[in-house]
């Protein structure tokens, strides 16, 4: 197995290129805030409003789970969403939709060729059986969901397959899955506008093992807009 490369207490060089861009989608800002280098976030996003994910470093996976806010049964649903697109790719017009095939949130701006939603999270267990148990001590995406859906009645039986904003997880010939270096760059963008009022959970994923965030976990940039009053 190979040996984990991530440095105990890591943090992002001052030497990154950090661009904190503006709102894919015009609007009035209702909510602006900075998701930590590996940490956690979420928000209730009304219906009709936007919400922009900027990559701020640049090739940084952005985990994310979305609930309806009036029933946090009812989540986003992978299989779902592909089955009714036909498509394996989250692109401009995929509409995010539940286990019930409702609509929860629909992509309407997209800097990046292509986005995942197959790929999964990664979480201590997976780390420890793919990279080696000396990696234990290491927390990952499934664990910031988990601290992140508590402060919302969230459990463990509430974390379900999940989107993987600006990861690169291409889908081979022979149906195999890559993570392999990513397609964005510092300030590139994606633009949710919620069909419903939706719980949006978001990991900054603190993955250093593979090169899902070019191993080096920087910050993201979460801003929603209200374009109609």
């Amino acid at each position: 197995m190979a040996e984990s490369t991530v440095p105990v207490g890591y943090s992002y060089p001052p030497e990154t290129v950090l661009d904190w861009s503006e709102p894919l989608v015009a609007g009035r800002i209702v909510l602006d805030e900075r998701i930590a280098a590996r940490g956690a976030w979420s928000a209730v996003v009304r219906a009709g409003d936007v919400l922009t994910l900027v990559d701020v470093g640049g090739n940084q996976s952005g985990d994310c789970l979305i609930y309806s806010a009036a029933d946090t049964a009812e989540h986003y649903s992978v299989p779902d969403t592909l089955h009714w697109q036909g498509n394996a790719y989250v692109r401009t017009g995929t509409v995010l939709r539940s286990q019930f095939g409702n609509p929860l949130m629909t992509v309407v701006g997209n800097e990046v060729e292509r986005q995942d939603t197959i790929g999964g999270a990664c979480s201590k267990e997976s780390n420890t059986l793919r990279y080696g148990h000396h990696t234990a001590f290491e927390h990952g995406c499934r664990e910031n969901f988990l601290a992140e859906g508590i402060r919302h009645g969230l459990g463990a039986g509430d974390i379900v397959s999940n989107l993987n904003w600006f990861m690169n997880v291409p889908v081979e010939q022979d149906g195999s899955l890559g993570i392999v270096d990513g397609m964005s760059a510092p300030g590139r963008r994606v633009a949710l506008r919620a069909d419903q009022d939706v719980l949006v959970l978001i990991s900054n994923c603190p993955q250093m093992n593979n090169p899902c965030n070019d191993f080096n976990p920087t910050p993201l940039r979460a801003v929603v807009t209200r374009t109609t009053e």
